[in-house]
């Protein structure tokens, strides 16, 4: 085989292998109302990715979902009535976001006023620093000062070695 023959049998050979990665699964997308109520639930195949979006090669539970989704969105039930079916069959962890009712309310308010509650601590400690009296030059601590007498006699010390 020449170069170019194969180079060519290589790039149909991994388009061939990379098909699947691009296709959508069968009836996945049939209409705008099923990809809008699959981008309420969550695939149920243990990756946590919405169930329109799942691109595992081969996910039967997907394909599976969205068959069962595009059957009740043909037959005209109501979106509440889809995914209510949905959480009867798979539980609640097949919706993609919690129910804002309930317990559940307290998923959509904790971030917020977790958020709050930071900010509100860290004012409160950058103005309590910025009260602080500034530190006091001497304490008991601090050495005591140098006499006239002993500076004096320091300064005579360092003419006389300079002079030498």
């Amino acid at each position: 085989m020449t170069k170019p023959r194969i180079v060519f049998a290589g790039a149909i050979l991994l388009a061939a292998a990379a098909a699947p990665l691009f296709t959508i699964p069968a009836g996945a997308q049939g209409s705008d109302r099923a990809k809008r109520i699959g981008g309420k639930m969550v695939c149920m195949c243990g990756c946590s990715q919405i169930l329109t979006q799942c691109n595992h090669v081969g996910c039967t539970m997907s394909s599976a979902m969205l068959k069962e989704l595009d059957r009740t969105v043909a037959k005209g039930d109501s979106d509440d009535l889809i995914i209510q079916s949905f959480v009867q069959e798979y539980g609640p962890a097949v919706q993609a976001e919690p129910p804002n009712r309930g317990f559940n309310r307290v998923a959509w308010f904790l971030p917020g006023v977790t958020l709050a509650a930071g900010l509100a601590l860290v004012l409160f400690v950058i103005s309590r620093w910025r009260r602080r009296p500034a530190m006091a030059a001497a304490g008991p601590d601090a050495p005591p000062p140098l006499s006239d007498e002993f500076l004096s006699r320091a300064r005579q010390k360092a003419d006389r070695e300079t002079e030498e």
